[in-house]
């Protein structure tokens, strides 16, 4: 067997996520059934991380296993791209790996980006990439909001329900949010994440910056591991999976 990376880029709006589904279509299940059709054998891609449904990636990492070199890579290239850039999925590499790496477990960090629009009237270019909203937000209360998310700590609060991770336990390697002409760009990188954990995180933040919390209201519902005091999760639509380090 031969083992192949891909690098591909995604606009998540009209997936059910990156997981295959018994319903609707996903990146992970497109994504095999045109390379099983280019490679004429059964193929299943492995990806770095499940990205739910209506979340974008920028530079998503996946793997796949094939029992023949492929040969010519421009021509294996270039057809997919034919097949899956209809449903807004581009391959952007190929890279021949050896078995010893795994998309998922090889990865060291991952880095993801949320996009928040701070005005009054309503985005056009970027609508279904971020997220809207209308009152103004207190940017330096976000940042030190944000400050109090590094490090290693207990996630439980911004958990969902449905996540089946071992441990809530998790080390926030950096957490950055930066503002230029109403956009609003936070950042978070970690080894790995929680389900929902980001979304949880920019909605309590944006609660902060709208000073329905204090500073210290914050930082008691983050310590409270109570999923229940969590604000609502940011939209999916403002989420992009930035890059995947290994």
């Amino acid at each position: 067997m031969i083992r192949y990376q891909i690098l591909i880029e995604y606009v998540g709006t009209n997936f059910r996520g990156w997981q295959v589904q018994k319903k609707g279509i996903t990146v992970q299940g497109l994504l095999q059934q045109e390379i099983s059709k280019i490679l004429k054998e059964k193929i299943k891609v492995y990806g770095s991380g499940r990205t739910d449904s209506g979340v974008h990636a920028i530079q998503q990492s996946a793997h796949f296993d094939t029992l023949n070199e492929i040969k010519d890579i421009k021509k294996f290239f270039n057809s997919l791209n034919f097949f899956i850039n209809p449903y807004q999925i581009s391959l952007l590499r190929l890279i021949k790996k050896n078995s010893n790496f795994h998309a998922r477990f090889s990865a060291k960090k991952r880095l993801y980006k949320y996009v928040i629009i701070n005005r009054t009237s309503m985005p056009v270019i970027e609508k279904r990439r971020s997220w809207h909203v209308r009152k103004d937000l207190d940017i330096k209360l976000m940042k030190k909001g944000a400050q109090k998310l590094l490090g290693k700590k207990d996630f439980s609060t911004f958990r969902a329900s449905s996540c089946n991770a071992k441990s809530p336990i998790r080390t926030m390697e950096k957490v950055t949010v930066s503002s230029k002409n109403n956009k609003i760009i936070l950042k978070f990188q970690s080894q790995s994440f929680l389900q929902q954990q980001v979304r949880s995180m920019v909605g309590c933040l944006k609660y902060l910056g709208e000073k329905k919390w204090t500073l210290s209201q914050f930082i008691k519902v983050m310590k409270s591991k109570n999923r229940k005091l969590c604000a609502p999760p940011a939209p999916a639509e403002g989420l992009f999976l930035e890059r995947v380090f290994y």
